[in-house]
């Protein structure tokens, strides 16, 4: 019998690739997204399940969990729904600040804690969540984005402990760059730009937009092969970095060693500003 996969954020980019992936490797996938009526691709593929989810609406969830463990049986639930922020963080408006970590970080921890009970009397699932290299270290002006990836380790290493009684796993997947239009669709910048920062700030952008190069971004079909193969080896392993950036920047932190790193960060990005 063919395994299912719930997937979040599934319209576009890493979610829709991996709908895809899993879809082709004989999976059932029940892809979520905030307007399923407005897909066509993914609607037109065998198997494949659309259905509406805003991970920041707890009701939502339920009612959403609820239709896909009667529709079929769910073996895996990607958290994937998510997106970005930039900017000082005196920039950002009230609204800004609880949208990002009600996505990011609240929205895994409310649909984890949804399917746990279906999981626990199932006696077997796994999670799968997209994290980030900017879990583990971190850029400028991305703060709140950093908070809520930083949570997400926190909370997944709380959880393997947890969950593994139950015989419940949960994995995350850390990228470096996404080749996908995170930075256009996906991201969101403060609102209230400072004038105290734009020196700085215009020192991150041209650095920033070297490393958000096409050619130095990873193909989302390559970081959708590393969450099926997470999702297929049967490994207790917690973190699964992803794409050649993001193994380069985890081996450069642990080689140079955490202060060490921090200051090399901050002399890439201001250089003779650096303190």
């Amino acid at each position: 019998m063919a395994k299912t996969i719930f997937i979040t954020g599934a319209s576009s980019g890493l979610g829709k690739a991996t709908a895809k992936l899993f879809q082709r490797k004989g999976w059932q996938v029940i892809a979520t997204m905030r307007a399923p009526e407005k897909e066509q691709e993914l609607a037109l593929l065998d198997n494949v399940t659309l259905l509406p989810l805003d991970v920041t609406k707890p009701q939502q969830i339920a009612d959403c969990v609820s239709v896909a463990t009667k529709l079929t049986t769910v073996d895996v639930v990607f958290n994937n729904a998510g997106h970005g922020m930039y900017g000082p963080l005196e920039s950002y408006s009230a609204e800004q600040l609880t949208g990002l970590i009600n996505t990011n970080l609240l929205g895994v921890i409310r649909i984890t804690q949804a399917f746990i009970p279906y999981f626990r009397q199932r006696g077997t699932g796994l999670f799968i969540t997209t994290s980030s290299m900017g879990g583990i270290t971190a850029f400028p002006f991305s703060s709140l984005y950093h908070a809520t990836k930083w949570g997400i380790e926190g909370f997944s290493e709380s959880m393997y402990f947890e969950l593994s009684k139950f015989n419940i796993g949960i994995k995350n997947i850390l990228p470096g760059g996404i080749r996908t239009d995170y930075t256009g669709r996906s991201m969101l910048y403060g609102k209230h730009n400072t004038e105290a920062y734009q020196t700085i700030l215009d020192q991150a952008d041209k650095v920033m937009s070297n490393l958000l190069l096409p050619e130095n971004l990873t193909p989302p079909e390559n970081i959708a092969e590393v969450i099926f193969e997470a999702a297929t080896d049967g490994k207790k392993q917690l973190r699964y970095i992803a794409g050649n950036d993001g193994r380069q920047l985890y081996e450069s932190r642990q080689h140079m060693g955490q202060e060490a790193f921090l200051a090399y960060f901050d002399n890439l990005f201001f250089g003779n500003n650096a303190q």
